[in-house]
């Protein structure tokens, strides 16, 4: 495990139920929430090892974990997301946070679990992680494994030469000292300016992190503020969740690889911002089934040509269809994202999937790479699709003119001047949304790549 990047702190499983709530229970004036669909990914430091797994290829957690049902969910998650668990003993049941919402709003959180991290002595290959780790980012959020002595004597002890970036929590422990960086928010800096804290922490540097105005930093010789790009700054607000996890992660890669305090919270800021602009944890969450649900339909439902089949079978009254399309030639991140932000728009997303023949003359004779039919079964198998209309037409317009979607979603590359469907949208009662892209993810770029 030479060379890694090493998460420590608690780890949760965190629950997101969606639904649409339309009535009042009879019982009390509280609103009846119908389950439509569940998510679960990786909650505390299992978040945070999760997003540092998307952009690293060798990602160790070290936490606590418990033998049970939600504890098993949480160590299939991290594995799916490939991360190595380094586990200490447990006591208590695995904590897990549950969301209740509806129509994107949150209802209720409900918190179960009383798992705390216990022992005094760190395994082996906990000692042997964190002494060959070229960055450590803990994720504090209270729960044991930050006052665990041996993992404090460890982290004192390598912080002269290996980057820590702290992340602390009111009820966790107190950062160790020599931390090359702690990253409180306003409320954890409860009034304490950054430099007050640096001396109070006996750490390399401070910054208090201020959401969308970015932080505030200081070291032994600087008080600065960092802003957000202001890119980011256009964007709209998303969901946080996972930000502050994103923002350390971020700081810790940057001083592992030799940055110093004030270039690491200017990377840090930015790839938080962008990170919420994208939709936040979403982007991690896997879906799960709920009890009564009906098995997920078959491939030949799923995959068709046929619009007015799909409109029959998907839409539903009340409810809330959901459209995107595009080549897909080289499934990637990006697409991931987009499709999971674009099913949390409504109750169905139906991908309108170009066929090869409108590919090639979009893209040239060399493309697709992927035939329909295989591009299709691959997105057909991820659960926030519900059907993939395969189309010829270079443009989705007679489709669209079909199916009559709610919302049709593009993401952000594109303008709605540039969209000539945009209209056949909008003159059948729908709307046009654009998502943020993500930075970096091309499947022209990849295919080119692969052949050079």
């Amino acid at each position: 495990m030479d060379r890694t990047l090493v998460i420590v702190g608690d780890s949760m499983l965190d629950v997101d139920i969606e639904g649409s709530a339309t009535r009042l229970s009879p019982e009390a004036p509280v609103p009846v929430v119908d389950a439509e669909r569940i998510w679960q990914r990786p909650g505390g430091a299992g978040l945070a090892a999760a997003l540092a797994a998307r952009v690293e290829s060798d990602v160790v957690l070290i936490t606590a974990v418990g033998d049970d049902a939600d504890g098993r969910a949480l160590t299939d998650l991290l594995a799916q997301a490939g991360v190595t668990v380094l586990a200490l003993p447990m006591s208590g049941t695995t904590v897990c946070k549950t969301r209740i919402r509806a129509a994107g709003q949150s209802m209720l959180r409900l918190d179960h679990g009383t798992g705390v991290a216990v022992g005094d002595t760190a395994p082996h290959a906990v000692a042997t992680a964190l002494q060959q780790a070229r960055a450590v980012c803990v994720a504090d959020y209270g729960h044991g494994v930050t006052a665990h002595q041996g993992i404090r004597e460890l982290l004192t002890r390598i912080a002269h030469r290996v980057p820590v970036v702290w992340d602390p929590h009111p009820r966790g422990g107190v950062p160790t000292r020599g931390c090359w960086l702690v990253t409180p928010n306003q409320a954890e800096a409860a009034g304490h300016s950054p430099g007050a804290l640096r001396r109070l922490w006996d750490a390399r540097a401070v910054c208090v992190t201020l959401g969308a105005r970015g932080a505030l930093l200081a070291t032994e010789s600087t008080n600065v503020h960092i802003s957000v790009p202001e890119a980011a700054a256009r964007t709209a607000a998303g969901d946080t969740c996972g930000a502050g996890d994103r923002f350390a992660i971020a700081a810790a890669q940057a001083l592992g690889g030799g940055a110093d305090a004030p270039a690491a919270v200017t990377a840090a800021v930015d790839a938080a911002s962008r990170f919420v602009a994208a939709g936040g944890a979403v982007g991690v969450s896997s879906a799960a089934t709920l009890d009564g649900n009906r098995s997920a339909p078959a491939e030949a439902e799923l995959i068709t040509d046929d619009v007015a089949a799909v409109r029959e079978q998907i839409r539903r009254p009340g409810k809330t269809l959901v459209a995107t399309g595009g080549c897909f030639d080289l499934l990637h991140t990006g697409h991931i994202r987009l499709l999971r932000q674009a099913r949390q728009l409504g109750d169905a997303l139906v991908v309108l999937l170009n066929s090869d023949s409108s590919v090639r003359a979009l893209k040239g004779p060399r493309r697709p790479v992927m035939a329909a039919a295989d591009r299709a079964r691959v997105l057909a198998a991820l659960a926030c699709v519900d059907a993939v209309v395969i189309f010829d037409e270079t443009s989705p317009e007679t489709a669209l003119a079909q199916l009559r979607p709610d919302i049709w979603v593009k993401g952000g590359d594109y303008t709605e001047a540039e969209l000539p469907e945009a209209a056949v949208v909008r003159r059948h009662g729908g709307e046009v949304v654009l998502l943020p892209t993500v930075a970096g993810y091309s499947s022209s770029n990849l295919i080119a790549a692969a052949r050079s």
